[in-house]
């Protein structure tokens, strides 16, 4: 990816913190969901974001990552709102996966 222009940067800053608002708000959509029909979910975001923040120098581990995008330590936000996965939702994730691979 080449390099973006500050403005360019800033929106798209705004558009991710918009995004994190929508899922917060959102929580009523499981992670698996997100997986099956998207291919990506709330650990992924993390995951990109910690890669990100490595690009940059800085020092992130898993759980920082994920409490920035969950809004709270991952723990509990899967006790409070992560239900269990149904067999449908499994085998939708695993298709999604399958299809789920980037150049």
């Amino acid at each position: 990816m080449s390099e973006i222009d500050p403005k360019t940067a800033q929106i798209e800053a705004a558009v991710f913190r918009r995004l994190l608002a929508h899922l917060d708000h959102r929580k009523d959509v499981q992670n698996i969901d997100l997986m099956g029909w998207s291919g990506f979910c709330r650990n992924c975001l993390s995951d990109w974001y910690r890669d990100a923040a490595a690009t940059q120098g800085e020092d992130m581990d898993k759980e920082a990552a994920r409490e920035r995008i969950y809004g709270m330590p991952y723990a509990d936000y899967k006790a409070r709102y992560q239900g269990k996965a149904t067999a449908e939702q499994l085998a939708r994730m695993d298709a999604s996966v399958a299809r789920n691979k980037l150049p």
